[in-house]
């Protein structure tokens, strides 16, 4: 199985299509908020699974809050998005220029990520800046990271997956991946035994950082802020990093 970055596909995704606004009043009437997910993502999220990924269990824990139960809208492709009409996405990158073609409004964001490196235990790598033209990175196609470490001349190795690149470090094929922590994370939870070192990331870097939030497709100010007021409540109570620490994800505080 494939884990699908959906940090990435939630930027992704265009909202072409005139998306129904729900208002915090509309959405307690029908009982229900509605979170669009992928089917077959994890750790992000699984359609009739044990465990369920991280983004139906936080997506639980924001109902509970708002005082609804959730929903969840399989989503495969921006087309879906369209006729899902949910009320919120997991995971989205919190910058609004990022946002602009998703027309997503994004809430506080509540952890922080971006790319980081994944080498092995026994490693003599210690960060970005120690790569160089005999050190071979893994990168996925037509990504930020790609562009920026081959103008660095450091050679890579294109992956069209992140899991794809963990397990050629792990195999020994390349020397580094340059993935999320979220996906080193979960392959050492799910590979014990080959466990690989995450090394931090290099905040130096602009566009291999960002904060993360919650997508609102069209919310009204109410909603905005029971959203807001109920990250926080989660995230001061520690219920976010415990959701994500049963995935092998260690959240940073946003920036």
């Amino acid at each position: 199985m494939k884990a699908i970055v959906l940090i990435i596909v939630g930027a992704a995704i265009g909202l072409s299509g005139p998306a129904q606004a729900r208002t915090l009043e509309a959405i307690r009437a029908s009982g229900a908020l509605r979170l669009c997910a992928h089917p077959n993502s994890l750790p992000f999220a699984r359609k009739g699974g044990d465990p369920s990924g991280f983004q139906v269990e936080l997506g639980q824990v924001l109902a509970r809050e708002l005082g609804v139960s959730l929903r969840l809208d399989w989503i495969i492709t921006q087309y879906q998005m369209r006729s899902a009409n949910c009320d919120i996405l997991l995971d989205v990158i919190a910058d609004r220029e990022a946002q602009g073609e998703t027309r997503l409004r994004i809430s506080k964001p509540y952890y922080r990520t971006g790319v980081a490196l994944a080498v092995p235990s026994s490693s003599a790598l210690t960060s970005f800046k120690s790569l160089g033209e005999h050190t071979k990175v893994g990168v996925q196609v037509g990504s930020v990271a790609a562009m920026i470490i081959g103008q660095r001349h450091v050679p890579i190795s294109i992956f069209g997956f992140e899991t794809d690149s963990l397990d050629a470090v792990s195999n020994k094929e390349i020397d580094a991946a340059a993935v999320t922590p979220t996906a080193a994370g979960y392959f050492n939870l799910t590979h014990p035994d080959k466990a690989l070192r995450i090394l931090d990331r290099d905040e130096g870097v602009a566009d291999l950082n960002w904060n993360v939030a919650v997508g609102m497709v069209r919310p009204d100010d109410a909603l905005r802020e029971a959203i807001d007021g109920a990250l926080e409540r989660l995230r001061n109570d520690g219920t976010i990093d415990r959701i994500y620490g049963r995935y092998g994800i260690v959240l940073q505080a946003p920036r």
